[in-house]
């Protein structure tokens, strides 16, 4: 009896084959590791929950039986399932190799086929069936082309596309929990540089005219420091949230134009009209901005006799502010827009996404700025 010879060619497709397998083995592991054994294991239960009542209602044989076969058709259904999954997909069609990809995709199903074929003739039947009886050799299964192409291609592939829809579905839900996630997490980064961006002249200029005013023993030495510690308290510790009450911010407001008016004595003129009917909410440090706004360029631009006049009012379904100040003369002033208003149009679009109008009226002695906030 001769020993058939093995060529070193054959020896290393095999050892490549066997590699290829390892490697797909361990990329199957460390998934379901990542991702959670108990999921893929709910899944496959719910899978044989599902497929148990059709299988019994189409077999004459007892329940038990149909049970076995089942777990021996799942078995190949669940590798089948990995191998696309994890191994085809990824590493071939994703990486647009569709020729290896059809090759491959023949290879497993015809051997995940012919597997199946073994399980339920050589371990399902063997325990369900009672001796004596026949059993289809090795070779005659791997040859039975059309019954493995008519009854357990569709077997093996019904439950890989299932499994694929699921895993195209979770993956998907991932990824826009994702995107949702660091979308918030953007929002509130650029909300809190928004709010950060309070105009360090005015604490700078509030600091030293209330040193002059000690310096002088100026009964409105306490009342300033007191107001500037309400300033500070509100944009440091109470705009932490989305919205804040209207009834605070115009008392924000309010404490910032007494002490802007330490700066100008006599010379600067605020009217603020308060119409507010009910209190309500708004976005932190919008109002703020506007007024701080109008004394930036306003006030601190114009050398003359400044005016900035203040309205606020809202109704059910809206608040408006409207905010106008005196500008400097053609000579002095500057053309630009002002980056302070840049900064509150970013506010409003996070805030309030196609709630808002944001009007500005750039005239010759008047620069005026109206906010319109749909509050529903």
């Amino acid at each position: 009896m001769s020993i058939p010879c093995v060529n070193s060619g054959s020896l290393l497709i095999f050892t490549t084959y066997l590699t290829k397998v390892m490697s797909y083995l361990k990329t199957i592991t460390e998934s379901i590791q990542t991702k959670g054994i108990t999921r893929h294991f709910l899944f496959w239960i719910g899978i044989v929950l599902l497929t148990i009542p059709q299988n019994v209602l189409e077999s004459e044989q007892p329940y038990i039986s149909t049970l076995v076969y089942k777990v021996c058709v799942l078995i190949p259904q669940i590798l089948s399932s990995y191998f696309v999954a994890y191994f085809v997909i990824p590493k071939y069609i994703s990486k647009k190799k569709y020729a290896i990809s059809l090759l491959l995709l023949i290879i497993g199903t015809y051997f995940f086929a012919v597997l199946a074929r073994i399980f339920i003739i050589h371990i399902g039947e063997t325990l369900v069936r009672k001796p004596p009886f026949e059993q289809e050799t090795l070779l005659e299964i791997v040859t039975q082309l059309r019954l493995l192409l008519l009854h357990y291609v569709p077997a093996l592939y019904s439950t890989v596309f299932i499994f694929l829809a699921v895993k195209f579905f979770m993956n998907y839900k991932a990824v826009k929990e994702k995107e949702l996630l660091f979308t918030k997490e953007k929002v509130a980064s650029e909300l809190k540089t928004l709010k950060a961006q309070l105009n360090p002249h005015f604490l700078f200029n509030t600091l030293n005219n209330i040193y002059v005013l000690s310096l002088d023993n100026s009964p409105k030495t306490p009342k300033s420091i007191e107001k500037l510690s309400k300033i500070l308290d509100h944009v440091l510790y109470r705009c932490n949230t989305k919205y804040v009450s209207l009834s605070s911010e115009i008392e924000l407001i309010e404490n910032y134009i007494e002490l802007e008016k330490l700066r100008y004595d006599d010379r600067l003129q605020v009217t603020f009209n308060n119409n507010i009917e009910q209190d309500g909410e708004i976005a932190p440090l919008i109002l703020l901005s506007l007024v701080e706004n109008a004394f930036k360029h306003g006030a601190g631009e114009d050398s003359g006799s400044p005016k900035i006049n203040i309205d606020l009012h809202n109704t059910n379904e809206e608040f408006i502010v409207v905010i106008s100040n005196t500008v400097a003369t053609v000579a002095d002033r500057l053309e630009r827009t002002p980056i302070g208003l840049k900064n509150i149009k970013k506010q409003l679009d996070l805030i309030y996404p196609n709630r808002f109008e944001l009007h500005i009226d750039n005239s010759p002695s008047v620069f005026t700025v109206t906010v319109k906030i749909n509050t529903n």
